[in-house]
């Protein structure tokens, strides 16, 4: 699994139909944008981690300015958007190759299982429309990005 956390002031996602007209989907305030991509060796077990390491992941700084609280200890949001092209493979040529990202039925579920384990963890999390074309808009704090893998 891959994730690319991004701290954020704010974010909103729309899903862009073929005549390139948005529909909004979520907005959130203040807290985190997760692109997150499933591998196919990844499990329930795998997606559960990465909830829970997000969940707790310290990027939220304290009255003294230190990243010391993570997004539940600032009731922040999480924006989830599932992103199969983190699994990219750019090294030959210069096309990206795409089949280090998991099979479309396999993303989905592990995909919608993190963004249940996040929930469970406590944290208040949107989504995007899986396999949709979407713009995603974000405002970036800090910058302060965070990038996960399981290998």
């Amino acid at each position: 699994m891959r994730a690319l956390l991004q701290r954020v002031t704010e974010a909103e996602v729309s899903v862009v139909d073929d005549t390139g007209a948005e529909a909004p989907l979520a907005a959130i305030g203040p807290g985190l944008v997760v692109l997150i991509c499933a591998e196919p060796a990844d499990t329930e077990e795998t997606a559960q981690y990465f909830a829970r390491k997000v969940a707790n992941m310290r990027m939220f700084e304290d009255v003294d300015g230190k990243t010391n609280l993570s997004i539940q200890d600032v009731g922040g949001e999480a924006l989830v958007i599932s992103q199969f092209t983190l699994a990219a493979d750019w090294k030959k040529g210069n096309r990206p190759g795409f089949s280090g990202a998991a099979d479309p039925a396999t993303a989905e579920r592990l995909y919608l299982a993190f963004v249940d384990y996040l929930k469970t963890e406590g944290v208040e999390a949107a989504t995007g429309q899986f396999r949709s074309h979407m713009r995603v808009r974000l405002a970036n704090d800090g910058p302060f990005t965070i990038w996960m893998d399981s290998d």
